[in-house]
């Protein structure tokens, strides 16, 4: 079997042992002789299993306790709702880096005055904003950390001083589990699945328990419909933590089994240092190489999905490098249509050996065609 290399930006590459072990499980979970999509989640093996999958949370990002973490259905797209549905009273803040961020902002503005505090849109979102002011009265201050179609990223943990002590949310969809994160500098933090955290159709919520329930003076949606409410799914004495509706069983068990892979391998502290040499191997390549140049500005690139395009004077390239790299077993290195060119993304489980063979491949096309 010809060897593929995985690089598609979300679904993504997964561990192979999360892979394995879930295939198991459809099979037989827990001993029961019944499936994992069969069993009941009001079993007490299941609702071990959510126990032990929310510990893997705290113990992998170190949450206090005073944050619930939540495993909901609809992906990230729904918590661009969601998250002011519940927070957002008169005003909300919104750093606008990318195409999720705008869609996120877009959707905050059905609740309330939104503040697009900066936006990088003026050059194709290549670059992350600074100098940036938070009004003092925001309700939070959203963020998304990474994104994904133009391969830039936050990777630093905002302090409430430079942000005027306003609550900061962040969507870290692309990037969760590939850093360390000091959840204690957040009110919430969210995002989907599918990129180092296991497959679509579940989403992550980290939420300080004691921001919910504050909605007083908003007209719409006050109070909030069961299912947008956070507290709903956080209701620990009811035992419906994540399970007030049936839980998206198999996407939560291959998450349990992808974090238990990320503890294995040493945590988020060993994860980062992979990701970081993993990263530096490709953006060496792509700035050496004659026949590329990466489309981020360096001191805002993305560690998760790296961006290049053809150099100028290469341009009729393009397609000849894709067809290239194609017969050599690179899947998903399409840039996204609003920046063409190329794009690799490197998330937990993408292997070195990956990395490798992409380099190898863009330094043979080099010597091909100089």
């Amino acid at each position: 079997m010809k060897t593929a290399y995985n690089f598609n930006a979300g679904p993504c590459v997964l561990p192979k042992q999360a892979i394995e072990n879930t295939v198991k499980a459809l099979y037989d979970f827990d001993n029961t002789g019944i499936g994992i999509a069969e069993i009941s989640h009001r079993t007490p093996g299941w609702e071990k299993l959510m126990a032990d999958t929310r510990q893997l949370w705290r113990d992998l990002l170190n949450i206090p306790e005073e944050y619930e973490v939540l495993f909901l259905g609809g992906g990230a797209s729904t918590q661009f709702m969601t998250v002011p549905a519940n927070l957002l009273n008169k005003k909300a803040a919104y750093l606008q880096t990318g195409v999720w961020a705008k869609k996120a902002a877009k959707e905050a503005k059905l609740f309330g005055e939104t503040v697009i505090v900066a936006s990088s849109e003026d050059k194709t979102y290549s670059y992350i904003p600074k100098g940036w002011t938070v009004p003092a009265d925001a309700d939070y201050f959203h963020i998304t950390t990474n994104n994904t179609i133009y391969g830039t990223e936050i990777r630093r943990d905002m302090d409430a001083s430079e942000i005027n002590n306003v609550m900061l949310v962040a969507d870290m969809s692309s990037d969760i589990m590939s850093r360390p994160v000091d959840v204690k500098k957040y009110g919430l933090i969210y995002g989907g699945a599918q990129k180092n955290v296991g497959p679509a159709g579940v989403t992550f919520v980290i939420v300080r328990k004691d921001i919910l329930g504050k909605i007083t003076d908003r007209q719409y949606m006050n109070p909030l419909p069961t299912m947008v409410d956070y507290r709903t799914h956080a209701a620990e004495e009811a035992k419906n933590i994540s399970m007030f509706n049936t839980p998206p069983v198999i996407n939560i068990y291959m998450m349990y089994e992808t974090l238990k892979w990320v503890k294995e391998l040493g945590g988020v502290e060993a994860m980062n240092k992979i990701n970081v040499e993993k990263s530096n191997l490709l953006y060496e390549e792509i700035d050496r190489n004659s026949m590329f140049i990466g489309t981020a500005e360096k001191d805002s690139r993305s560690i998760m999905n790296h961006c290049f395009v053809m150099a100028p004077g290469y341009e009729d390239k393009q397609d000849a490098f894709m067809a290239f790299a194609k017969e050599r077993g690179m899947v998903g290195i399409k840039g996204h249509r609003s920046v063409g060119g190329f794009r690799a993304s490197l998330y937990n489980a993408c292997p070195k050996s990956a990395v490798e063979a992409l380099v190898q491949c863009m330094q043979d096309f080099e010597k091909q065609n100089k």
